[in-house]
Order: C-alpha cells, then structure tokens, then sequence
C-alpha cells in the first residue's frame, strides 16, 4: 500500500476516498487535509457520482495529530483558530455543500474532529466494533469540525452534552440507536455494503440527489414556511431534468430506469 496519507480511486461510478495513516489511527494532518481537499473536487470534476469514505487499518480517524503540533513553552499560547479557520471548517463546508452523496464507512474509533469529519457525510454506516468519541475535553478543548452542530440536532441535547462534556466512547450499536449514524454492521460486511450502497447511489438521479442534500441543509435552520418554499422551487429544478423525464418514462414502460445525474 502507498505512503499516500490518502488513497483515492473511482469504482462503478463513485470515488472512494481513504484515509490512509493507519500507525496513527489515520489522525489528521496538514498534508491529509490538503490530499482530502483535492479528493473532495477531484471526485465530481473526473464524472464521480457519489464518494465513499472510509480508513485503513483498525481505525477510521483518531482527530487531530497532537505530534504535528508545538507545544507551547511558558507564557506562550498558539492560535488554534487558524486549524479552524485553514483546515477543518473548509473540509466540512465542502462535504456539506458538495451535490453528492457522500457515505461514510467508520471502519473504528472515530475521536475528536474524526468523529465530527464522520457526521459531515450524509450516510454514515459503522462496523459493530466501530466508537465515537467526543475526545475534545481529555485535552481541555471544546469540540469542533462540526461537532457542536450535529450532535444536539442528531441525539438531542441533553445526550449531546453529555457526550461533549464526559468525552465517553459511544459504542456504533448505541450510536445506531440513538439516530447518530444510519446503521451499524459486522466488520466484515461494513466495506461491501457500504461498496454496494455507493454503487447504488452512483447509479441514482444524483441532480436530484443534490437538490435533496440542499434542502435537507436547509431544513435544519428554516422556519415551515420558508423551507415549504424551497421544496417549491427545487422541485421545479428536479422537474427540470432528463432524470424525471426518464423515471417517468420508465415507470410507465415498466422498466428499470438509467439515470444520468442529468
């Protein structure tokens, strides 16, 4: 395998994106991010119509890389907003505003910031052996890459308080449980599936898919009458596009559709 800090290759349609640190849990780095950032508008510039996302080894990503980092002598402090602000906050903005969907295989722990990079894609699948770990407070940090955000609207907020604040492991069965993630699976199925559902996605009215992910965004901040608006007017783009004519027409040949993201 390659010294890559991350792998990317397109099958049946999709990217698949790997972090590929696994000696250090596939923590963070600068160069990751960089490499992450490429693969995220590599994916949709070379014809991908989902991505797949997943870590090599026994982990899926262990946050940030603390080594990466100086420590600070006496009476010096270093300005963590600039991590924020140059690396992470740019990843999940991309995740989130990308027009496709994006599986996440957490293939094991995901800690700190790779907890809050995992919640960024849009269907998150966990191997059974798989935890989620709000790590931030064991260094006396807060959360971030997301975190602070998803956690309330996910498991609500007395849960999420709870977790930000003990930073206890969440086993992926409970994580499953409690509408954090979509599902969990055996080890040993986590990667086929979650192949066979980035296929499927791939092979899916991804024009449509992109307007879902818009509005679902949306939805966590809108008022009805604002967010009955926009189901109006995306709808009238869906409508728009050689993906409902063809489901349409396919429907009433009684045929299996072939979308083109169109």
């Amino acid at each position: 395998m390659t010294n890559a800090p991350v792998l990317y290759a397109i099958r049946d349609g999709y990217a698949e994106i790997t972090l590929n640190r696994p000696d250090s849990l596939n923590a963070f780095t600068g160069e990751m991010h960089a490499v992450l950032r490429e693969s995220f508008e590599r994916a949709p510039a070379e014809g991908a119509r989902a991505i797949l996302v997943t870590g090599a080894g026994r982990g899926f990503c262990a946050g940030q890389d603390l080594t990466e980092r100086k420590i600070p002598g006496a009476g010096e402090t270093i300005d963590l907003r600039i991590f924020l602000r140059e690396r992470y906050n740019p990843l999940i903005r991309r995740m989130r505003e990308l027009p496709l969907p994006i599986v996440m295989a957490v293939n094991g722990v995901a800690a700190g910031a790779g907890m809050g990079f995992a919640l960024a894609g849009d269907i998150v699948l966990a191997a059974r052996t798989a935890s989620f770990i709000q790590a931030f407070i064991k260094i006396g940090l807060v959360p971030d890459a997301g975190s602070s955000y998803w956690l309330p609207r996910l498991v609500g907020p007395v849960r999420a308080r709870a977790l930000a604040m003990t930073g206890e492991p969440l086993s992926a069965d409970d994580a499953a449980g409690w509408g954090l993630i979509w599902k969990v699976l055996d080890d040993e199925k986590l990667m086929p599936e979650a192949r066979e559902l980035a296929a499927r996605l791939a092979a899916s009215p991804t024009a449509a898919q992109g307007l879902t992910k818009q509005l679902l965004n949306a939805s966590l901040d809108n008022a009805l009458a604002a967010q009955l608006d926009l189901e109006r007017d995306t709808q009238f783009m869906a409508g728009h596009t050689k993906d409902y004519l063809e489901g349409v027409k396919a429907f009433r040949e009684k045929r299996r559709p072939k979308f083109e993201g169109k």
